[in-house]
């Protein structure tokens, strides 16, 4: 058998998981159902669009339920306790500067299942945290995105 991909987190995007999961359950499944008992009230369900639509949406619930549970059944949380702390890693939050004169961004670096760009949080997976783990504090680092190559130097890591 396979074993199940494992889901990096923050313990606080793990909460939000928690959160997120409790929420589907309790409140919405519940209001799903009430939709289609509603929609079935409108007669033949062969042409019935709201049947339709909340039977979907029921579907979608489901399978966020089912997605959320797999990502908390398999969640490592990130921590950073014992790591050199110019090195940038999963959980630390860090800033560049793209070179030549570019602006400071920050972000920190979390799981896909909490990436957020939005947010300032970028996934492990990204073009650019994939160039960024395990660099120093002061690097120019190479960043190969789909825009093409960047060269950025790493001003802090938190």
């Amino acid at each position: 058998m396979a074993t199940e991909k494992s889901f990096y987190m923050t313990q606080e995007g793990k909460e939000k998981l928690g959160e997120e999961l409790e929420y589907l359950k309790m409140d919405k499944r519940a209001e799903v159902v009430d939709r289609i008992k509603e929609a079935r009230g409108f007669g033949d369900l062969s042409e019935n669009s709201e049947y339709d639509a909340a039977k979907e949406e029921q579907a979608f619930v489901e399978s966020r339920i089912a997605q959320v549970e797999k990502m908390m059944r398999n969640a490592v949380i990130i921590e950073n306790d014992n790591e050199n702390p110019d090195i940038v890693s999963m959980g630390r939050t860090v800033t560049f500067k793209e070179l030549p004169d570019g602006d400071e961004e920050i972000y920190t670096i979390v799981g896909s299942a909490e990436a957020d760009p939005f947010e300032g949080k970028i996934s492990n997976d990204s073009p650019m945290a994939k160039s960024l783990i395990g660099q120093e504090k002061g690097t120019e680092v190479a960043v190969t995105t789909p825009g093409g190559d960047i060269m950025v130097r790493i001003e802090d890591v938190e």
